[in-house]
């Protein structure tokens, strides 16, 4: 049985409901879910309740990941429309600025008529991240060429857009992306299992354009999970909302296509850890360090997971690989199943000195 020693994960992308949803999860039960997932810091997005777009939110938020968070840490800046000014402010405290160009969970909804505005105000240093449906994606694009601003695309939702995207950089826009693994690891042939459990924008995509995204992944940045969790009843509910959690089933997932020589080992950690760090121009967590027990497959459980909602979509998937131990900072905050971090452990990501 072989021991393997990787940096862990950065999850670009999460959003771990606190404030207003810390039924179904929060900084403190995600962060560990996190950590039980072998991923070492997360990135988290703003569509909470009420949204975090200004001064008093964002203080409140970071406030709340200082006293709670065991994982290390990024927030998101997102705009609801009108001043521009508060934005500007704390834009240099931000990974990024979050857009939503299309419906999804959340009050974050921005019409595309200021989508210009919004690109030429925003200072940076951190690039604009969209949610966005095809159409948006081809609109933030343009913004992005005739401003001159950085753009990742989150959640890719199909393989025409990773061509699309590709076309872009090569006429000199500054663009990156990512997949999720429920568009690499479930299609539309699993929606009739999950049912609303399967319910995610963008939605899951056919066989045939999960192959093609494979077959794309060269195109791809980074993988993260989309962590978005909702509870069992809201699922089962009369209008079940869009996610899924994955902060700990992600890399067991890409461990087995790993194994299946779809992915290799090296380019498994750009997607997952160098390459979020290099778009979001912050420096790693210090002295991190994951220990992966290699040995499988098996098959991902239905229950027994960290995060709140106590559900995945990918229960039955194969998986390979278990992680044993998480260092962080020099000392085992994970280890055999027990979290040994406590609350307000984990710190912020620093950004690098030239971004």
């Amino acid at each position: 049985m072989e021991t393997l020693i990787a940096p862990g994960m950065v999850d670009a992308h999460v959003h771990l409901r606190e404030p207003g949803a810390t039924h179904k999860e929060d900084i403190w039960t995600g962060t560990a879910a996190a950590l039980a997932g072998g991923v070492v810091a997360v990135l988290d997005m703003p569509n909470n309740t009420p949204p975090i777009v200004d001064d008093n939110t964002w203080g409140q938020k970071a406030e709340a990941f200082r006293a709670k968070a065991v994982a290390d840490y990024g927030l998101f800046l997102g705009y609801a429309g009108g001043d521009l000014a508060p934005f500007r402010r704390l834009a240099p405290k931000a990974v990024g600025l979050k857009l939503y160009l299309d419906e999804t969970f959340g009050n974050l909804l921005l019409a595309r008529g200021r989508l210009m505005d919004v690109f030429a105000a925003w200072p940076g240093p951190g690039p604009i991240a969209i949610h966005g449906e095809s159409e948006s994606i081809r609109v933030a694009l343009e913004a992005a060429a005739e401003t001159g601003r950085r753009l990742h695309v989150c959640h890719v939702p199909s393989p025409d857009d990773l061509l699309r995207i590709a076309a872009a950089r090569e006429k000199g826009v500054e663009v990156s992306c990512e997949v999720t693994p429920h568009h690499l690891f479930l299609s539309t042939l699993d929606v009739e299992r999950l049912g609303a459990f399967g319910r995610m924008k963008p939605p899951l995509l056919r066989p045939d354009e999960v192959r093609r995204f494979w077959e794309l992944l060269d195109l791809v940045d980074i993988i993260a999970s989309d962590h978005a969790p909702h509870t069992r009843a809201e699922k089962e509910g009369p209008n079940p909302p869009p996610g899924v959690p994955g902060l700990e089933t992600t890399l067991p997932l890409l461990f087995w296509a790993v194994e299946q020589k779809r992915l290799t080992w090296e380019r498994l950690w750009e997607l997952v850890f160098s390459r979020p760090l290099e778009i979001y121009g912050l420096n790693p967590p210090v002295e991190a360090h994951i220990e992966v027990e290699w040995r499988g497959p098996y098959r991902l459980s239905a229950c027994g997971y960290r995060t709140k909602c106590g559900w995945s979509p990918f229960a039955g998937q194969m998986a390979y690989g278990f992680v044993r131990c998480v260092t962080l900072h020099g000392r085992a905050v994970f280890a055999e199943g027990r979290l040994l971090a406590m609350p307000g452990e984990g710190r912020p990501l620093e950004r690098l000195a030239n971004r």
